[in-house]
């Protein structure tokens, strides 16, 4: 079975190399992957790269930015208050992180742990890139938390930037433990401690 995308997939070809592109980034990191790889999966001709990207480095930076747009909406979709309480929906999002980052499916794994401790110390430009995607997950999250606070859901005492900020960042860490140990338990760490920071045990 040939392993490229319909080329009918997306009228926009640039967007058609970052979706094959994620799939096997998330695989096999940023600096193993070769273009031809990426091109060859697109079905897109070898001499359309550098019509769309200057340079590899701008490449990680469109791809990290479209891997955060896309993050970004499903999480609004999934915060959107529809009724439900904030602390339920809150949950569900971790809900959807736990087994997501603990399926044996990649193409739901996270870019930011895949490529934070690779790429960061290879260019400036992407490291900014993944510093404001996580800047603005925070700042999703922390205003769902601070309607929570607004409505009695969580305690009046809590600081909601702060406390976001640090679930975010045990998450993140938890995500990576399961990579190490592909075991689900440091997630499933992650979301008690997660209730037990928002009072919900």
């Amino acid at each position: 079975m040939s392993n490229k995308l319909p080329i009918t997939k997306f009228s926009d070809t640039r967007q058609q190399i970052l979706h094959a592109a994620k799939g096997i980034i998330l695989g096999k990191g940023f600096a193993a992957v070769g273009l031809n790889e990426i091109l060859s999966t697109a079905g897109v001709p070898k001499g359309s790269f550098y019509h769309y990207f200057k340079s590899k480095e701008q490449f990680g930076e469109a791809l990290l930015t479209d891997y955060f747009d896309d993050y970004l909406h499903m999480l609004e979709r999934i915060l959107k208050d529809d009724g439900s309480s904030n602390s339920s929906r809150l949950l569900k999002f971790f809900q959807f992180w736990l087994d997501s980052q603990s399926s044996d499916d990649t193409t739901d794994k996270c870019l930011v742990v895949k490529l934070s401790a690779e790429v960061t110390d290879l260019s400036e430009a992407m490291r900014l890139t993944l510093k404001n995607g996580t800047d603005r997950i925070i700042a999703c999250l922390t205003h769902c938390m601070e309607e929570g606070i607004r409505t009695g859901e969580f305690p009046a005492k809590l600081d909601a930037k702060a406390v976001t900020a640090e679930i975010y960042y045990m998450w993140i860490g938890a995500t990576l433990l399961t990579k190490v140990c592909h075991t689900r338990a440091a997630l499933e760490c992650a979301m008690n401690a997660t209730k037990e920071k928002l009072a919900l045990n």
